[in-house]
This record gives structure tokens, C-alpha cells and sequence, in this order.
């Protein structure tokens, strides 16, 4: 049986063909949730006579009932002269503590002052919180007396969401449907048509849901433009809000003191931030407070903790090739500054979805079947955040030993939110598991792996992993990103060039890459950047010095040469770029390449002494992430070993040296 036959015979009178919205919205600019609710209404059937006819009287709503902005002056006449009215409208609820009273913003149609009575915020606090659609009786009495109140009255208001829900309804449909006609009804329910999409791209829009069904869950997403990042959020949900440009301040998002009022976090299930890099509280401690309820659900305003339950959605544009920044950067990198290597805070997001997997928007890309109406699928997600399957791997899976506390609780986090999405029966076999785990190690595992770049060593263990317990079997989980080129080319670089690891003033180590030329004349030096001029005098003064030490065949008097220092990573250009720039120009002068895919670590002064590396886990680390398989490292830092990862030693091959000339050496392969 085709899925369309098994949404309707499953899911009667709560299932749309998606294809409606678009045919109706036209100049109604409305959330999707708000046209499918009265599609719902009049259009849930199979039959085409009665769509037809339903399309029609929904038409007729939105043309006589929807406020559009260019014409609130018609529908505020419409109120007066007729005495009451039914108004569609997106409603905002705010206390005037003056006179002790609630009173409502109708936003297209442009009034305030509206008098709400207290039953209605009570019964939807979402109102005091951003404001949610709502059909609306008005009427109009003017009262010359009273200059306080508006003459417009809410005789009623109801919110456009489903009243009630039946979960034994939804699990008594669920069996109608295997796993992958499920997946298929799932992603048509959000608009979009799986059958145009590859797996990869199947499992990461089933990503973006899953704050909406798991309480407390952090998820970023990071991609190219127009992948629909921060439609779910905007458009699908009535319970999820969308923080547009990014500002925001503490009383808005957590809690107003003055009100004694808690805030988003407190009203919606999930509070998404569209454009990452414009994220900006007013409040100097914005940030903080964020860090604190994103790792334990709560944060202190004055003397006591408050709980929330929001999940917080981060989603942004990557303006770079993602090739690019996995060479050269981190996929994180696009976070406004005081973010972007806070590496606390990124350690507190579950998942990073790759944005950059999913394709960019087209019209085939839009369902024209049949998927739950929106409003009521957004019930059953509010309704599966009461539950957890955090333990559904315990029965048949242990975690690798690489997963710290923070690893484990995301990667058990988003296996419970995909099992309520798939299984919400709560019916699953081991195979099924297996797979929403894979799953998870790797959206957790992308977090980590930026962590590693961003914080160093303290966030080496990145080789997640998960063992069965009946075969007792370890599998490994990668990313596709992993792969790809290496800063650090395999093969012969030309005579004159090669890398190094060095710092920037902050203490950042990055590669940099240098590249000497000779010319004939007297011993002159010209650079590419003045800003290296002092490291690559020394380097000459030595070189001229000590030359026959190295070879006689070098005469510096001779020759000028022409150094160029590439800051490969973009860290700022280093000031201990002596060695590399001393061990390029005598790579230059004997016309002799450096060993293959070496990089050289360990600084000099003019005197010939060598300075060790600091951190030499974290240049190592570096050294394995551009590519190099080996290390040319100072002696003094051979008893630095010991703090080396053995799995980390195993990809590169020290070569040790004591002296700038035996470095030179040893660098060029001479015995």
C-alpha cells in the first residue's frame, strides 16, 4: 500500500496533501502551521470534489478574515461598522502594571491597548512570550469618557492549535507503517519530498526535529545558503520561536527581574537563533548565563535557579568552502567572536548538523503528498518530550572509551530523540538502535572534532566508537569531512621550501609555509612581509656565519635572496619563524628539497641556541591534522614524550636534533 493510502486509513482527518499550502497562501503572510490548520479543517480527505470545495472556503477565510498589513484601516472599519467581526491575527499579550490589567498588540492589524481578560493568558502563556495566531471575535465600542481603553474588544479568542491529542492514537497508527514508509511520512509532514533526497540528507532533516521532541537539547547547523536551515522553526511549529538577526538580552530569553518574569526559555520548546554570526546580548553576562542553562537546564537570576525545558537551536550560513576550513580552520568559525573559540560553550551542543549535506531548495524538493497537518504533528512532539530513551543503547551497546561525561549524555540525548521520531511506539530492535546510534556518535563526534582544533589537547579523544555486547565488537564512527586533502602535500616540495609549526602572539600554533629563492647579488635579503624582517635577519646573519659549516659549496656574498612566509591557517603571522626561514634558505643555496611531508618545530636564536616547543601533544596534533608524517622536534623535548597519546606517536616519526646545523641536516637527508 502507497504511503498516502496508509496516512489516511491510519491518521483519518489529521493528514493534508502539503501541496494545498501553496496554493492558497499567495499574499497571506502566515506561518505553514496556520494554513494547515485550516486545511485541516476543510480539506482533510482523499477525495478530490471535496478539496476542491474545501480550498475554496478556506480561500474565502483568508480573504475575509486574514489581516494583511496594507489593509487593517478595511478590517478595523469592518469591526465599526459592522459591530463584530472575525479577525485572523498574530496576538501579543503584555501586562500593564498602570492599571493592573493584560493587554494584546494585534500585529497586522495594528492596534494596542486591547483589553485581554486573565483567563485567556492563563490558559496560553505563550501569549505574554512572543505572541502566537489566533482567530479572534471583535467588536467595537467607542466610549468618548474613557480615553484610556481601545474600542476595540476581544469578545473571543482562540489559538490556531489542536485541542486535544490521543499518543495511543498515534502508536495505533505508527504499526500501519515499516520504518522507511514512516521516515517518508515523517519528512512529507515537514513539506518536503524524500524521494528527491539522498539518504544523508533523510537523516539530517530527522535531525533538525529532534529538539522539538527532546527536552533541554543544544543543535547547531552550519551550512550554505537556501538548505531551509531555520524553516522547521519559523514556519512547521507553533512551539518553537525564531530569534531573527540574532539580539537578544537576558530578561528577553531567561528572566526579567523587574517583572519577575521568566522568559522564552520558559514558553517555548524550542528557542532557534537564525544567523549565528549576528548572535549579541545587551548583557555582559548573556553569554554565560546561556553556558550555564545549556549544560544543566537552569540558570540563577538573583537569589534562586530557575528550570526550563527549551532546547536552543543555533543556525548560520558557512561562507567558505567546508574543504577549506577543514584544512585551514574550524567548521565552527562562523560563530560571532566572543563565541568563536569559547570552547565551553561548544562543548555544550549535542549535535552539529552538516548543512553543507543537504541540498539547496528546489521546487521538486516540495511535497505534493500527503503528511500529518502541522499543527497536530506538532502536539505529538510536544507530547513525546515527556518521555526518554536516553537507555535504549544499554540493552545491547557499550560506548568507547573516548566518550567523556559531556559525550555521552549528547549521544544518548539524540538517540532518545530519534527513537520518539521513529519508534514512538517504543517498540525497537537491536539493528534499529545500532543505527540512530551511528547516528548520534556523529553529530557528536563533528562538535568534537572543531573542540580538538579550537582547545587542544583536552579534546584529543575524538575516535568515537561503540561495542557490541553479544560479539563484543568495537565499531568506529567517521566523518565523511575527515577525508580529503592535506595542507601538507605528500611528495618532494621544490629546493627552498617547506613547513613549520609556530604560535601567534595569542599562543595559537599554526603552519606556515616558506619559500626561498636565490638570485645573483651581494648578500642582500628581500622578504615578502616587513613585519618578518627581524626573524629572517637572523636567520641570514647565521647562515653567513656558519655557512662552511653546512657546505662549501654555499656563498652567501653572492646571492640575494627572496623569502616568502605563508600564515596557511590565517592565526596572524608568528614572530619565531628563524628556524624555518634559516633551513629554507640553506634548502635554497645547496639546491637540495626538504624530506617529504616534514614539519619542523623548535625555534633559534642568532647565537645557535635552540629553544624547545611548549606543548608538544597539541604541535603534534597540528603537525597530524595538516599532513605531515614527520617532525623535525628539538632534543630538549624528548622527555616531553611521555605526555604524547601513543595513538598520537603512531602517525608521525620523530627526527630529533640538538643544533641549527645538525636541524639543517637532518632536515635535507644528509647523513
Amino acid at each position: 500500500m502507497e504511503v498516502n493510502q496508509l496516512a489516511n486509513r491510519a491518521f483519518e482527518g489529521k493528514v493534508v496533501r502539503k501541496d494545498l499550502v501553496a496554493k492558497i497562501k499567495g499574499g497571506a503572510n502566515v506561518p505553514v502551521y496556520v494554513l494547515e490548520y485550516l486545511l485541516g479543517m476543510y480539506c482533510s480527505s482523499d477525495n478530490d470534489d471535496l478539496i476542491n470545495e474545501g480550498i475554496t472556503k478556506v480561500k474565502n477565510i483568508l480573504a475575509d478574515n486574514y489581516v494583511r498589513p496594507d489593509e487593517a484601516e478595511k478590517i478595523k472599519s469592518k469591526i465599526r461598522e459592522k459591530g463584530s467581526y472575525t479577525v485572523i491575527d498574530k496576538v501579543t499579550v503584555k501586562l500593564n502594571e498602570k492599571f493592573d490589567r493584560y493587554e494584546a498588540i494585534l500585529s497586522n492589524l495594528g492596534v494596542s491597548n486591547v483589553i485581554v481578560t486573565s483567563n485567556y493568558v492563563k490558559e496560553y502563556e505563550k501569549l505574554l512570550a512572543g505572541g502566537i495566531w489566533c482567530i479572534l471575535n471583535m467588536s467595537y465600542e467607542y466610549d468618548e469618557t474613557d480615553k484610556n481603553n481601545s474600542p476595540f474588544i476581544i469578545d473571543k479568542l482562540k489559538p490556531i492549535q489542536i485541542a486535544n491529542l490521543d499518543m495511543n492514537e498515534i502508536r495505533e497508527g505508527r504499526e500501519f507503517f515499516n520504518k522507511e514508509q514512516w521516515i517518508e511520512f515523517l519528512i512529507r509532514s515537514t513539506g518536503m519530498e524524500p524521494n528527491e533526497l539522498d539518504d544523508n540528507a533523510k537523516w539530517h532533516l530527522l535531525a533538525r526535529l529532534v529538539p522539538l521532541v527532546e527536552n533541554n537539547y543544544n543543535m547547531c547547523e552550519l551550512g550554505p545558503r537556501g538548505t531551509g536551515k531555520s524553516y522547521i522553526y519559523k514556519e512547521i511549529s507553533p512551539n518553537s520561536i525564531l530569534i531573527s538577526g540574532g539580539q537578544t538580552t537576558v530578561a528577553n530569553l531567561f528572566y526579567n527581574m523587574a517583572r519577575r518574569q521568566v522568559g522564552l526559555v520558559g514558553y517555548w520548546d524550542v528557542v532557534a537563533f537564525d544567523e549565528v554570526a549576528g548572535i549579541k546580548f545587551k548583557d555582559k553576562d548573556g553569554i554565560q548565563i546561556m553556558k550555564d542553562y545549556m549544560a544543566s537546564g537552569s540558570f540563577a537570576r538573583g537569589k534562586e535557579d530557575k528550570n526550563a525545558n527549551a532546547s536552543m537551536v543555533f543556525v548560520g550560513n558557512i561562507n567558505q568552502s567546508i574543504d577549506v576550513l577543514e584544512r585551514t580552520s574550524h567548521l565552527l568559525v562562523d560563530f560571532p567572536p566572543e563565541m568563536n573559540y569559547d570552547s565551553a560553550f561548544f562543548d555544550r551542543m549535542h549535535a552539529y548538523v552538516p548543512g553543507w549535506e543537504i541540498p539547496k531548495m528546489r521546487p521538486e524538493f516540495f511535497t505534493k503528498e500527503f503528511g500529518f497537518i502541522v499543527d497536530y504533528m506538532a502536539e505529538i512532539f510536544r507530547e513525546l518530550r515527556k518521555v526518554s530513551y536516553g537507555d535504549a543503547l544499554d540493552k545491547y551497546f557499550r560506548l568507547g572509551r573516548d566518550l567523556n561525561q559531556r559525550d555521552v549524555i549528547a549521544v544518548r540525548k539524540t538517540v532518545s530523540g530519534f527513537i520518539k521520531l521513529l519508534y514512538p511506539t517504543g517498540k525497537f530492535e537491536k539493528e534499529e538502535v545500532k543505527e540512530v546510534l551511528e547516528k548520534a556518535l556523529a553529530y557528536r563526534r563533528r562538535v568534537k572534532e572543531q573542540l580538538k582544533k579550537i582547545g587542544g589537547m583536552e579534546f584529543y579523544d575524538t575516535h568515537f566508537s561503540y561495542i557490541d555486547i553479544d560479539s563484543n565488537e568495537e565499531i568506529y564512527v567517521n566523518l565523511k569531512e575527515q577525508g580529503g586533502g592535506k595542507l601538507i602535500p605528500e611528495g618532494q616540495l621544490k629546493s627552498g621550501s617547506l613547513f613549520t609549526i609556530s604560535q601567534n602572539a595569542k599562543g595559537t600554533y599554526g603552519l606556515f609555509k616558506f619559500d626561498s629563492e636565490l638570485t645573483g647579488g651581494t648578500g642582500k635579503l628581500k622578504i615578502s612581509d616587513k613585519k618578518i624582517k627581524a626573524s629572517l635577519d637572523k636567520a641570514l646573519n647565521y647562515l653567513t656565519i656558519n655557512s662552511r659549516r653546512i657546505s662549501g659549496a654555499i656563498s652567501v656574498k653572492e646571492k640575494d635572496f627572496y623569502v616568502t612566509v605563508q600564515d596557511i591557517q590565517n592565526i596572524g603571522l608568528s614572530e619565531e619563524l628563524t628556524l624555518g626561514s634559516f633551513i629554507s634558505m640553506c634548502s635554497a643555496s645547496l639546491n637540495r628539497q626538504v624530506i617529504s611531508q616534514l614539519a619542523v618545530l623548535g625555534e633559534m636564536e642568532m647565537s645557535g641556541t635552540i629553544y624547545k616547543v611548549d606543548d608538544l601533544a597539541n604541535v603534534l596534533q597540528v603537525c597530524v591534522d595538516t599532513g605531515a608524517k614527520k617532525a623535525l622536534i628539538p632534543m630538549a623535548n624528548l622527555v616531553d614524550l611521555a605526555q604524547v597519546p601513543p595513538q598520537l606517536m603512531s602517525s608521525i616519526q620523530p627526527i630529533f636534533y640538538n643544533d641549527p646545523i645538525e636541524a639543517v641536516l637532518k632536515s635535507l637527508g644528509i647523513s
